[in-house]
This record gives structure tokens, C-alpha cells and sequence, in this order.
């Protein structure tokens, strides 16, 4: 089965000589592979006359057009598909009874269509995009008897009701007015508002209004209006984001409760969390912005190995070029250079919040990741080392120059992702070993055409990374470079900064509060212990492993390693693995 594709923001006909019709061979043989709107200009593909020889791609000034072949059984599988040369979505995720079910995989493979089509926003129109009266009832026949069948029949008569949590609560003070309280009194159908607000630490926060909060803020809030909806699903898109380790455990823990009397289904980009939060997990891969395809449903342990190694074996598909590898940490100190930075006794005063640091240094070619509770200064210090913020008490040796990517990007351009890339870092970044190893590694190469207005959050985060790392510095800050990336492009972006440092002899902090993606980008670790929104202090650096134990010991969570994958894996509390490492005070256990 071939699929053809056209990505319409890409497509601009006005500024191309229709190179795809011109260069068609079934075109030029008399046969009317490619035909040109009339109206739009833009292409329309019959994907039975292509012969797939790819020139119509590869002649496409905007790369605008995707032909890609797949396997011929899928054609009775696929259950969306929104016009004759759009996207489409293989196969659907199962709300299963009693389960939280997880959804893997990399954004822009219509994960968004498959929840409106089990919420029963969308009639999936089985790949009739021209069928104006699609109906649950060929929906339904379409699918063998199961759990999925039977959800539909609920689905048709009505009987199931959805709440979802959404991806991006950034944009929730630009949507919804009012305080915290008046937003969630209107949706407490559970009449459970005291004791939601209480478990998930926001009772405080009842009479700010939702554009005084900042995104973990955000994010809990949006977690209890979800909560307190009496529904038969919960969709959690992202769960996570924004929230530090500590909270990200809470949320687990009520996610889990949840489950046990209802229908739960979770998008999640960090795999400790997702490792520990599901019990069965679906593997969605395919191609960006054209095809989407849902495997059957796998224990998560299962799953997350089989999504990092990049090869599904029942299918026969290589989803990824290479694995995603988790090494065993040696001890680099012995290979660090001289010192960038340096400080010592650093306090400030921020309102009511106070900041204070030890003594410490990042050296060449050093990747400092830093971690600890949202609120206890960790943007604030890295502000202080970019000269955005003085300081009160203390000294910093400032000779280095600093290239610094803020936690919120807010970019206000009127052009292409090119033409901001030409005005921050010039022509660097065009060819050469930082196009391969970051403009490449982290897909940017692909939204040159795009306007930024346009780009996605994970779209726009990598390239805010791109053009932090292509800029000339000594030392380079990146405040939460994994939020809104899928898990592939977190790993790809933690490799593109350890390459980058590695390659130019230079040095990064790096602030996240996902473990994996802490795991692969650090050498060492500047640990912030304290109380969020009052007081902070910054110890460290420390060594990785020193670092790990004194950041979980706080956070009272302890990780393992898998033995297949060497992936970090965090124990189910008070499980034989967790007394053992709790009483050797190996909280991160950096051997299998």
C-alpha cells in the first residue's frame, strides 16, 4: 500500500515552478499521477497511478510531499484518514478495565485523533475521507470482538463520557479567567474539591488567579479539574511537565488510585514516569504529519525496551535508525579541563524567596545537570551566572561567555524557522559537524520552511536548543531543554549537548527534571535542597552517583537499573529492590 502526503503549511506553489507535476514520470507518460488545483495550485496525488520512484519528493523546493510504501495488511486496519492526500491513523489504543494504559511515541503520529476517536468526537471514517455520513455501526463491525468492539458500543449508545487533561497548559491563562477556586468549583462533579486540592498541593493557591501560576502550577490545576470530573475515561496528555520529580511521583500515585474504579489512558514523554505509572503500554510509530500506527499493547517494561532498541519484531519494522543505549557512567573528572566558572557563598534575595550556593566550579568540556524541587532557585542561580540577575552576597568569576536558553521560550518572529536560525547563529548552521550533530539530530532540518508562529512547543524547543548550542560562548545554560519533546527527541537533544560540549572543549548546566534525560547529559550534578516559593541552597557539583543519591534521598525515591537495557528504572516503594538500596544508601544504582 503506497500513501502519499501532502503537508499543506509546507506546500507554496506560488513560490515553486510545480516541480513535482514537471518531473512526474507517470505525468510525462500521459497519465494524471499529479493534478493541479485549479483554485489552491497546490498538488493532488492518485496514490494508485505513483510508482513511488520518489522524484516528486526529492524535486520539492519546500518538502512538502511524503511517499512512503507500507505493508499491504495495514489497508484493513487504517481507521482515519481526513482527505485524499492526508494524514492518516492505523489501528486504535484500548482503554482497558482496571488499567492505566500508556501511549509511546514520537509527537505528530495522531495520537490527538486517536483520543477524539475514542471519545467520540471524531466517527473514524475508516479511510473514506470523501464518506460525509460516517456511523459507529461500520466502526464498530470493522473491528473483531474485544474489549475495543465493546468500548465502541458504550461509545454509540452514548454511555461513555471523557475528560481530558491537555497537553499544553501554557495556554490555559490565555483561554480561562477567573481564580483557581471559581475553575475548579465548576467542574467538582465528584465532590471531591477539598480533598484533590489537598493531595495535589495546590489548596493554597485557591484564590490567585490562573494567570498569576507558574506551569507546574499550571499543571496540577489542570490534573484536579480532570480529577474532579465524574467520567467513565481519563485522558492525561503530558501529565508530567512542568512538575519536579517529587510531584511527578504524587501524580503516579493518584493516576494509580484512579484506575482502580475507572478507564485511565496516558501520554507521557518521560519513561521513568511512564515505567512506573502503566501497566500495559501501545507503541505509536510511523511518519510525521502523514501516517500514524498503533501497535497492540505491550507490559510497559516490554514496551519501553522494544521503543528504545527501535525495532518492533512482530511487525518486522525498524522504527528508529540505531538504539537508544544506556551506558554505564565511569568516573570523567580525570578528563575535565580547567575551570570556566567559578563561585562561592552566592545569595539572593528575590521577594520572599531567598537563594543561597556553596562553593563550587564547572570546568571544560563539563556537563553539569542540575536537579531538586521546582521553587528552591535553580533558574534563579543559572540567571545569576547569565548576568540577568545580580546578586546580593558572594562572588562569580565572570571572564566566560554565556549562551543561555530560558525555561519559556517566547519568540516573536514573523518568519521562517530559517530565517530565525540566519539572525541568531548566521550560516553555521547549515552545514558541517553541528548540522549533523544538531540541526539533524533534533529535526530542525525539517521545519526550515515552517514559520515559527507555527511550530509546536517540542518544535520550537529544539529549535531554541539548536540555536543555543550554535551560538560562540564558553559556558552554555539550558533551563528544561526536554519539555514538550517526545522521548525519542529527548534523548537526541541530551546527545546533541554532550556531543556539542565534548567536541568544542566547552561547558553546560543543564536543568530537567527528567531522570533519563539527566542520566545521559551529566557528568555531575549541582544538587538544590530547600522549601519551593521560600528558600533555596545549591550544593555542588558532586559526582554523578554522589549527586544522584543525595538529590533521591530528599526526594525518597530509588532507582534501579534494567538488565536488558540498562535504562534507569525507578522501584516500587518498600519492593525487596528498594529496602535493599535504601539500607546500602545506594539511591541510584548505577550497576544492573
Amino acid at each position: 500500500m503506497r500513501v502519499a502526503v501532502l503537508k499543506e503549511d509546507n506546500c507554496q506553489p506560488k513560490k515553486c515552478n510545480d516541480e513535482c507535476h514537471a518531473f512526474c514520470p507517470p505525468v510525462r507518460n500521459g497519465q494524471e499521477c499529479i493534478i493541479l488545483d485549479d483554485k489552491t495550485g497546490k498538488p493532488h496525488i492518485s496514490e494508485s497511478l505513483c510508482i513511488g520512484c520518489g522524484i516528486c519528493v526529492n524535486k520539492c523546493p519546500h518538502d512538502a510531499l511524503i511517499i512512503e510504501q507500507l505493508p499491504s495488511e495495514l489497508e484493513t486496519d487504517m481507521i482515519h484518514r481526513y482527505s485524499m492526500n492526508g494524514f492518516r491513523l492505523f489501528r486504535l489504543p484500548t482503554p482497558s478495565k482496571e488499567s492505566v494504559v500508556g501511549i509511546l511515541g514520537p509527537n505528530g503520529m495522531g495520537k490527538s485523533t486517536a483520543i477524539n476517536a475514542l471519545s467520540g468526537r471524531i466517527v473514524p471514517n475508516l479511510g473514506d475521507w470523501m464518506d460525509k455520513d460516517a456511523d459507529w455501526d461500520g466502526v464498530i463491525e470493522s473491528l473483531p470482538r474485544g474489549e475495543l468492539r465493546d468500548f465502541f458500543v458504550a461509545v454509540k449508545a452514548e454511555k461513555i463520557r471523557v475528560a481530558l487533561k491537555p497537553q499544553n497548559v501554557d495556554r490555559l491563562p490565555k483561554r480561562v479567567q477567573g481564580t483557581v477556586r471559581d475553575l475548579l468549583t465548576k467542574v467538582d462533579e465528584r465532590n471531591m474539591f477539598q480533598e484533590m486540592t489537598e493531595k495535589l498541593g495546590i489548596d493554597h493557591l485557591l484564590e490567585r488567579t490562573i494567570q498569576q501560576l507558574s506551569g507546574g502550577e499550571l499543571q496540577r490545576m489542570a490534573i484536579c479539574a480532570t480529577l474532579l470530573r465524574d467520567v467513565d475515561v481519563y485522558f492525561f496528555d503530558e501529565p508530567s511537565s512542568y512538575l519536579d520529580i517529587h510531584e511527578r511521583m504524587r501524580i503516579v500515585g493518584i493516576i494509580q488510585e484512579l484506575s482502580e474504579t475507572k478507564r485511565v489512558i496516558v501520554i507521557e514523554h518521560d519513561l521513568a514516569v511512564l515505567d512506573v505509572l502503566c501497566d500495559l503500554v501501545h507503541i505509536v510509530y510511523g511518519k510525521k504529519g502523514a501516517f500514524g500506527i498503533f501497535t497492540p499493547a505491550r507490559t510497559t517494561r516490554q514496551a519501553i525496551n522494544t521503543y528504545l532498541d527501535g525495532f518492533l519484531p512482530e511487525q518486522n519494522v525498524r522504527i528508529r535508525d540505531k538504539p537508544i543505549k544506556f551506558l554505564n557512567h565511569s568516573d570523567r573528572v580525570a578528563e575535565l579541563g580547567s575551570k570556566v566558572v567559578s563561585w562561592g557563598g552566592l545569595g539572593k534575595k528575590l521577594g520572599d524567596f531567598t537563594l543561597s550556593t556553596g562553593e563550587g566550579a564547572v570546568h571544560r568540556s563539563e556537563v553539569v545537570g542540575v536537579v531538586g524541587p521546582n521553587g528552591t532557585g535553580k533558574s534563579t542561580m543559572i540567571k545569576v551566572l547569565a548576568g540577568e540577575h545580580d546578586y546580593d552576597e558572594g562572588w562569580v568569576t565572570s571572564s566566560a561567555s554565556i549562551s543561555y536558553k530560558p525555561q519559556h521560550v517566547d519568540v516573536d518572529i514573523d518568519g521562517s524557522v530559517q530565517l530565525w536560525l540566519d539572525s541568531e547563529i548566521g550560516p553555521r548552521w547549515r552545514a558541517g559537524e553541528f548540522n549533523v550533530n544538531v540541526i539533524r539530530a533534533l529535526g530542525v532540518d525539517e521545519l526550515l520552511p515552517k514559520r515559527v508562529k507555527k511550530l509546536s512547543g517540542g518544535e520550537r524547543q529544539a529549535v531554541s536548543i539548536a540555536i543555543c548550542l550554535g551560538r560562540e560562548a564558553d559556558l552554555y545554560l539550558l533551563d528544561e531543554p526536554s519539555a514538550h519533546l517526545d522521548a525519542n527527541a529527548r534523548m537526541e537533544a541530551a546527545k546533541a549537548i554532550r556531543r556539542t560540549m565534548e567536541a568544542n572543549e566547552k561547558s553546560a548546566f543543564v536543568i530537567d527534571h527528567d531522570v533519563y534525560f539527566i542520566d545521559i547529559v551529566s557528568d555531575s550534578l549541582l544538587v538544590f535542597e530547600g522549601e519551593g516559593g521560600s528558600h533555596g541552597k545549591a550544593e555542588g557539583p558532586f559526582k554523578l552517583q554522589e549527586g544522584m543519591n543525595r538529590f533521591l534521598k530528599g526526594v525518597n525515591v530509588t532507582f534501579r537499573r534494567d538488565h536488558d537495557s540498562k535504562r534507569p528504572r525507578i522501584n516500587k516503594a518498600a519492593s525487596r529492590k528498594d529496602r535493599e538500596q535504601r539500607t546500602s544508601g545506594d539511591f541510584y544504582s548505577f550497576n544492573h
